[in-house]
């Protein structure tokens, strides 16, 4: 089967009729035939893989290429357009997240995105935030969360009817999808000083944040939560550049063997934390996405999948194998040795994973949400496509 295609057949859906009953009691009673989804919100919490402008909206800055693809301008994401948060909104019909940190122009009653570029699990020290960790960590995003619904239940009970307008009714906590993709920052921003086996030191730490974080949420009305695990960094352009690495430590598609070994480390205590603490949630459906394997593919094998370059980056300088320059980021321009130069956007980014050496390009996004709604990546199986009428994402 691929790993975009949907199931359809009579017997799996029997099957999810059945997990239906047994994961997801919360969300199974009758439904009104206006009804598309039984998600009536998301609520987003993560790092510059989901942000859909906070980290902007807090530091202004961001300038093109960035959004050149969907927005034709930069619209706070890290990518040439939407991201997975986005296509997953648009599967379950509803719109794209504003941002918490976005004040002009943001609507709430479908939930808010708290995720910012460069946030980590674990709350970042001095030193890390010198070399460029968000403030806004894990911690920061769940007291931001319990802030956000003592607000709306605070106006759902004023007179501020104006305000209330924008904002979910107090119900919606209980029938929001709450998603998860954070911790790739934990386990890069030290690895030049650290290394791998000091970076896994600490990694027990992250997944136990994640958990804890859940428990949280879960106490304030969180009833089905989706992790994504981490991505396959030793695929990533900016990664193949800058750490230094043995050809006997590449694999066959170019990507870094032990840095991707380490990522599947991290996952299995990922993936064992959820277990554990899936036992202590009862009436709750918490989902293990494995976007790892996702990624992997189309790093190694792109153009089974309609794309043609796996680690190479589309906006970036150095041309080459993986086209990208520590030295200047993409859309930027420096002077080096003696010129200016500036890192420019490929013609044809629908044909990258890679946008800029680091996050994910939409055509790659698009590609990873098919294959998240197929329900194939899901641990233990979830229903999502019998709880909701899911939309085309184009």
């Amino acid at each position: 089967m691929s790993c975009v295609k949907l199931k359809s057949s009579s017997h799996v859906v029997v099957v999810l009729c059945i997990w239906v009953f047994v994961l997801v009691p919360s969300f199974c009673g009758a439904t009104s035939s206006s009804s598309k989804c039984e998600f009536k919100a998301i609520f987003n919490f993560g790092d510059s893989n989901t942000d859909t402008g906070g980290f902007w909206a807090a530091f202004p800055a961001q300038s093109g290429p960035f959004g050149i693809t969907y927005f034709n301008k930069p619209s706070g994401r890290a990518s040439d357009g939407r991201l997975i948060v986005d296509f997953l909104a648009q599967a379950l019909g509803l719109p794209f997240l504003s941002p918490y940190l976005q004040s002009i122009g943001s609507d709430y009653r479908h939930g808010a995105n708290y995720a910012t570029l460069a946030s980590t699990v674990l709350l970042p020290n001095t030193s890390l935030f010198v070399t460029g960790i968000s403030p806004f960590s894990l911690a920061i995003q769940l007291n931001q969360m319990k802030e956000f619904k003592v607000r709306v239940n605070e106006f759902h009970n004023s007179s501020d009817q104006k305000e209330s307008q924008r904002l979910p009714s107090p119900d919606i906590f209980g029938k929001s999808l709450y998603t998860f993709y954070i911790g790739q920052n934990d386990f890069t921003s030290n690895l030049a000083a650290i290394g791998i086996q000091g970076v896994q030191q600490y990694l027990p730490q992250v997944v136990w944040q994640i958990a804890y974080t859940i428990k949280e949420l879960y106490g304030i009305g969180g009833r089905a939560f989706f992790v994504l695990n981490m991505a396959p960094v030793g695929c990533y352009p900016a990664v193949l550049v800058q750490v230094p690495h043995n050809s006997s430590d590449i694999d066959p598609f170019g990507c870094l063997i032990s840095y991707n070994n380490a990522v599947v480390s991290y996952n299995k205590l990922l993936k064992d934390a959820l277990s554990q603490t899936r036992s202590s949630l009862p009436n709750a459906s918490l989902i293990y996405v494995d976007t790892y394997s996702i990624l992997l593919e189309l790093s190694h094998h792109p153009t089974s999948h309609g794309l043609k370059y796996g680690t190479k980056a589309c906006c970036g300088h150095g041309g080459g194998a993986h086209n990208f320059d520590p030295r200047v980021y993409c859309g930027n321009t420096k002077v080096i040795d003696g010129r200016n130069v500036t890192a420019e956007a490929c013609s044809d980014p629908h044909n990258y994973v890679s946008w800029d050496g680091i996050h994910a390009s939409e055509a790659a996004n698009k590609v990873i949400t098919k294959a998240i709604l197929s329900g194939s990546y899901f641990d233990p199986p979830f229903p999502l496509s019998h709880l909701c009428d899911l939309q085309p994402i184009g």
